[in-house]
């Protein structure tokens, strides 16, 4: 079913980003699961919304598509977390990443038949490289603000120990491609209506490398390349914000026959707090006061990232008053407090005559 993610956030479909920005800091502090009449579903429809809509690239796809762009994505929709799976990776979805297209100047040569063998009449001197992978990564707001380190497991292609990548059973040997004549390549032609066609394209039989092994590797069935659980420590920075990208070169799926590897791209999800909020690096946070200590003024504790922190209230001080603590955000920057004051629903006789009391005396 389509979804309107400008609805849910409550702003029109022209909003600016800090209006997108300011209506999810709202309603995910007013629906937080972990908050006294908090809606889990509500909260996460909500998170859904903000990741299309706070994306640039993304709210452009969904202004032109709809919701029904991100359904069924390998990555579990715009607002999935948790380490997910490895399917449906789209270079597309990434801001400045160098897409590597590999073989392309070979595969238009074989379209068009004017591809060539590589270092002589010999087989290709090509290897294959191995597929990227992306994986998502949920963090605490706080884990996000300092950095800190993850091991995580990750099952992937890796190079077959025994063969060490090349595919050939230890003891045997590499033998000439019999289909390809040692080529790598073998042509074909064809007669459509204007004439002969003759293409080039890799080997089938030897994937291109002019030479088959004698006996193929018993433990990765002559690929190079077998399946398995990995472990890597992934030190993630102080600062990432929701959807950041670390690329991690060389950690992703292993070549096939001693290819190189591919690259790990790491999608960072920051788990949505429910006592802070963040613009950048400036840290935001409400606390309640009572009804006296507004009017009188007082010195209350407030909790930062960094600990807690005095800050003066003064007298008369109104609900939703800001108040800045410098270099106790994120990085060196601000944490900006709301001070909501808090009014009694009920109040004594003798109470009330004060309140009465203090207005008169305005």
């Amino acid at each position: 079913m389509a979804k309107d993610y400008y609805s849910i956030l409550g702003v029109a479909k022209g909003a600016s980003e800090d209006e997108i920005k300011n209506a999810f800091r709202k309603l995910a502090h007013q629906h937080h699961p972990d908050k006294q009449g908090g809606d889990a579903l509500k909260f996460k429809e909500i998170n859904e919304a903000y990741q299309v809509l706070g994306n640039k690239d993304k709210r452009a796809k969904y202004d032109q598509f709809g919701s029904a762009a991100f359904d069924g994505s390998g990555g579990g929709g715009p607002g999935a977390g948790g380490f997910g799976g490895f399917g449906g990776f789209n270079p597309n979805d990434f801001q400045n990443i160098n897409v590597d297209f590999g073989d392309l100047g070979d595969t238009l040569g074989n379209m068009f038949g004017f591809g060539g063998s590589r270092g002589g009449g010999g087989g290709r001197e090509r290897s294959t490289r191995g597929s990227d992978i992306e994986v998502d990564l949920d963090l605490t707001f706080k884990e996000a603000a300092f950095g800190v380190a993850k091991e995580v497991g990750i099952y992937k292609g890796v190079r077959c120990d025994r063969c060490a990548g090349g595919g050939v059973e230890p003891g045997s040997k590499m033998n000439k491609c019999s289909t390809c004549d040692g080529k790598g390549r073998v042509q074909t032609a064809a007669r459509p209506i204007f004439g002969v066609m003759q293409s080039v394209r890799d080997c089938s039989e030897c994937d291109g490398r002019g030479e088959k092994p004698e006996k193929s590797c018993s433990s990765c069935r002559g690929t190079g390349v077998k399946k398995e659980q990995t472990r890597i420590t992934l030190r993630i920075p102080a600062g990432v914000d929701e959807g950041g990208i670390m690329k991690i070169r060389g950690e992703g799926e292993a070549g096939p026959h001693g290819g190189s590897q591919g690259d790990l791209y790491i999608k960072l999800h920051v788990i949505a707090d429910k006592q802070f909020d963040r613009e950048g690096n400036t840290v935001f946070s409400d606390h309640a006061i009572g009804f006296t200590q507004a009017a009188l003024g007082d010195t209350i504790k407030v909790e930062t990232i960094h600990g807690f922190e005095d800050l003066k209230i003064p007298a008369g001080t109104q609900s939703h008053t800001e108040f800045k603590l410098k270099g106790k955000g994120i990085g060196g920057d601000h944490h900006i407090v709301t001070i909501i004051v808090e009014v009694p629903e009920k109040v004594s006789r003798e109470q009330r005559k004060l309140i009465e009391d203090l207005n008169l005396r305005k």
